[in-house]
């Protein structure tokens, strides 16, 4: 049986590695002074008891949905990359980044060649789930599903091709992606991964003013609203 520090392993190693691929810009926005954060900010109302604004879930576009009792893709995913990296004191999380709404619009995309992968996966995940506590990933509480976690990536858990570790790591980095993107990629939705490690945000020029900065003023937009990205019908026209 695995032991309470076992069951926090995923947590505590996507914490630390995460902060080491988000790359030198999060890391050189940490060191400097703390800026304020929408996501610090929603904490507040949430303990304030007042609503906290949800980003607006767009149709799935190759994930499948729930269906009856059977948990879906979608559920699933969704459960993996919310333990992955969680929300907790230092702010929210890859769920509310709608980190699982990046992989789903990837996949039609930049990440086709993993489709198979995940369509596997996930439904491994499920299955080792069922065989070893009882339930599908997405009922069973934080604890085993940290557990189911920490099999997969100390690569003991089983039914997974070409093992499990492999899956693991696959969804680590792409739920790390798409909690911290520009949001124009379909993550990082209301810059929670960007309030997470304090960056803040792109920019396309810094003047003076802001090299003297030790914090600089937050950026709250995508690097595709400059208009040198948005003139329609030209060659700069990046839009979905």
């Amino acid at each position: 049986m695995a032991s309470p520090t076992d069951y926090n392993a995923p947590r505590d190693v996507s914490r630390r590695a995460l902060f080491k691929q988000v790359g030198a810009a999060g890391a050189a926005a940490i060191a400097g002074a703390p800026i304020a954060s929408e996501a610090a900010m929603a904490q507040e109302r949430a303990a304030q008891g007042q609503p906290v604004a949800v980003p607006q879930l767009e149709a799935l576009e190759t994930l499948t949905a729930s269906e009856a009792d059977t948990a879906s893709e979608a559920d699933t995913l969704e459960a993996i990359v919310a333990r992955l990296i969680p929300s907790d004191e230092s702010g929210l999380g890859a769920k509310e980044a709608r980190a699982a709404h990046y992989i789903d619009r990837a996949l039609t995309g930049p990440l086709r060649s993993s489709r198979e992968a995940y369509a596997a996966g996930l439904a491994a995940i499920d299955v080792y789930a069922q065989s070893t506590k009882g339930a599908a990933f997405v009922r069973l509480g934080t604890t085993d599903q940290d557990a189911v976690l920490t099999d997969m990536e100390k690569n003991v858990a089983t039914g997974f091709f070409p093992n499990a570790a492999t899956f693991f790591n696959l969804v680590r980095a792409h739920a790390i992606q798409g909690t911290f993107c520009d949001p124009y990629y379909g993550g990082n939705a209301n810059f929670v991964g960007w309030d997470l490690i304090s960056y803040p945000g792109l920019r396309m020029t810094v003047g003076e003013d802001e090299q003297r900065m030790k914090a600089p003023k937050a950026v709250r937009k995508s690097a595709y609203d400059e208009a040198m990205f948005t003139m329609k019908g030209g060659a700069h026209d990046h839009r979905p």
